[in-house]
C-alpha cells in the first residue's frame, strides 16, 4: 500500500470564502470583505472599505457559519481524516488591537473544533488565510509595518492556547509567496505600481518570516506536539523550450517562490535571495536578533497547493492566466474554462522537488479542478470531469510516495463543497464534492446536495487510495 496507515485525507476550505456572517458577532472587517466579485477577465476590486451599491461575494459566503454542522457531518460521511479550515483574525480580534479576544468569535471555532472531533476529523487550522483586518490596512498598511508582528502573535497566543489539547496541525500564513503576485489580497496592502513596489513587498514578507518564526517558537513551548508548517502555492514551471534561456528562465521563476519556502524551512535567507536585494537596490530592514528568530522557528512541514504547471521563456510572447501566475500555452496540456493548465505529473514533480530540496515533510493542502456544474432535472451532478481530474493527481502522488520515497502526511482538496473563488470572487467555478445552491448575484437558497464526486472520494478514502476507479 502506498499511503502510510494513518493517512490524512480530508478537504480545505479558508474562512473568507465560505463562512458568511460578516459582520456577526462582533466580527470586524477584514480585507476579504472589502473584495468586490469579478470574473474570468476582471480582477476584483479591493474597495476603501465597504462601499454602498458594490455586491461582495464573500459577506455571505456559502454560510458555513449557520452550516457548519451539516456541512461537517457530510465531510464524516465521506470518511474525512482531517478538515483544513482558516480562522477569521477579526472574529477573534475585531480590528486587529483589541487587547482582548471576542469570546463570540472564538466559540464558533469551539464548536467547529469540536464537531470536527466529535466526527472523528482532525482539525487542520490556517491561521491567516486571506483576511488581514481592514483597520490594519487603513493605519499600517498591514504586513509593511512590523507592528502587525506583535498583533498576529498576540492572535496565534490565543488559538495555541485555547485549542492546544484540540489542535495538532497548523499552517501560519496561507500560500505566502502570494505577497510578490497580489499583495492586497494576501498582505491586505496598498501597494502602488511603481519603484517602491518590490522593496514594499519584500519588507512585508520580512514581517511575515519573524512573525511565522516567532509563532512557531511560541507553538512549541505551548505544546511540544504541535506540527506547524509553511504553506505556499508551488507552481511547477517547466522551461518552454530545450534553448538554455528557456531553461534559466525556469530556474529564476522557480527561485521566486523558493526565497519563501527557504527562509522558512532553512531558517535564513539564501545568498541567492541577498544577491535579489542587491540587484533590485532592496534594503530590508531587520530588528537585531531577527536572523536568530528565523533560525529557532523553522517550520516543522511543508503545506502547499497544486493546481497547474506553467511554462517560462525567454521569449515569452502572449500569456495566459494560471492562478494568479501569468504563463503561456503548453501544447501538451489541456486548460479549465479559467486557463489553468491540467498537468498531474506537475504534482509529482512538485513533491519530488520539494523533498529533494528540503527533506521535511509534505502536506498537499489544495488541490483541486474549479468548473461549472450543471444540476440536471433528476437533481444529479455528474462532475466526471472533478473525478478525473483528482483521480490523475492522486495517483502522481501514490507514485511520488511510493517509488520516489517522498514523506506525504496528507491531501486534502480544495473545496470539499462550493465556495466563493478567491481569484474571481465566483460561484460558478465550482470545486466541491458538495453543490451549494448559490450564484454569482448572490441568489440561492444554499441547500447541499451531493455531486457524483462524493461517493467516489468516500471511496478513495475508505481504500487509503488504493481504488481509484
Amino acid at each position: 500500500m502506498a499511503f502510510p496507515k494513518g493517512f490524512l485525507w480530508g478537504g480545505a476550505v479558508a474562512a473568507n470564502q465560505c463562512e458568511g456572517a460578516w459582520n456577526v458577532d462582533g466580527k470586524g472587517i477584514s480585507i476579504a470583505d472589502c473584495m468586490t466579485a469579478g470574473d474570468v477577465n476582471t480582477e476584483r476590486e479591493f474597495t476603501e472599505g465597504v462601499v454602498k451599491g458594490k455586491y461582495y461575494p464573500n459577506h455571505e459566503g456559502i454560510d458555513f457559519y449557520h452550516h457548519y454542522k451539516e456541512d461537517i457531518q457530510l465531510f464524516a460521511e465521506m470518511g474525512f481524516k482531517t478538515f483544513r479550515f482558516s480562522v477569521a483574525w477579526t472574529r477573534i480580534f475585531p480590528t486587529g488591537e483589541e487587547l482582548e479576544p471576542n469570546e463570540a468569535g472564538l466559540r464558533f471555532y469551539d464548536a467547529v473544533i469540536d464537531e470536527c472531533l466529535a466526527n472523528g476529523i482532525e482539525p487542520l487550522v490556517t491561521i491567516s488565510h486571506y483576511e488581514t483586518p481592514y483597520s490594519l490596512t487603513e493605519k499600517y498598511n498591514a504586513w509593511e509595518n512590523r507592528k502587525l508582528v506583535e498583533l498576529f502573535l498576540r492572535y496565534c497566543q490565543v488559538l495555541f492556547e485555547r485549542y492546544k489539547d484540540k489542535v495538532k496541525y497548523w499552517l501560519t500564513f496561507n500560500e505566502i509567496n502570494v505577497i510578490m503576485l497580489r499583495p492586497s489580497m494576501a498582505g491586505g496592502m496598498r501597494v502602488p505600481n511603481d519603484e517602491t513596489r518590490l522593496q514594499r513587498i519584500y519588507q512585508a514578507a520580512h514581517h511575515e518570516f519573524v512573525a511565522s518564526a516567532k509563532a512557531v517558537k511560541m507553538g512549541h513551548e505551548i505544546n511540544p506536539d504541535f506540527k506547524i508548517g509553511m504553506m505556499f502555492l508551488y507552481p511547477t514551471f517547466y522551461g518552454a523550450t530545450c534553448d538554455p534561456r528557456d531553461q534559466l528562465e525556469c530556474m529564476k521563476k522557480l527561485d521566486d517562490h523558493y526565497y519563501f519556502s527557504d527562509v522558512q524551512v532553512r531558517g535564513y535567507y539564501s545568498p541567492k535571495a541577498k544577491e535579489f536585494w542587491r540587484r533590485n537596490g532592496l534594503q530590508i530592514r531587520m530588528e537585531e536578533g531577527d536572523e536568530e528568530v528565523l533560525r529557532e522557528g523553522k517550520v516543522d512541514y511543508i503545506g502547499f497547493s497544486y493546481y497547474n504547471s506553467n511554462l517560462a521563456s525567454a521569449d515569452p510572447g502572449e500569456q495566459i492566466s494560471g492562478n494568479m501566475l501569468g504563463t503561456i500555452k503548453n501544447p501538451y496540456l489541456k486548460a479549465s474554462e479559467w486557463g489553468w493548465q491540467t498537468d498531474p505529473i506537475g504534482l509529482r514533480i512538485a513533491l519530488n522537488n520539494l523533498y529533494d530540496r528540503y527533506q521535511v515533510p509534505l502536506f498537499v493542502v489544495e488541490n483541486g479542478l474549479g468548473a461549472r456544474d450543471t444540476v440536471e432535472e433528476d437533481g444529479t451532478i455528474r462532475d466526471d470531469y472533478r473525478i478525473e481530474y483528482l483521480r490523475q493527481h492522486i495517483l502522481t502522488m501514490k507514485q511520488a510516495v511510493e517509488e520516489d520515497g517522498v514523506e506525504l502526511w496528507g491531501y486534502t482538496t480544495w473545496g470539499p463543497i462550493d465556495l466563493v473563488s478567491a481569484g474571481t470572487g465566483e460561484m460558478r467555478k465550482r470545486y466541491g464534492f458538495i453543490y451549494v445552491d448559490r450564484d454569482d448575484s448572490g441568489n440561492g437558497s444554499y441547500r447541499r446536495s451531493k455531486k457524483k464526486s462524493f461517493e467516489w472520494y468516500k471511496k478513495v478514502i475508505a481504500t487509503n487510495g488504493e481504488d481509484l476507479t
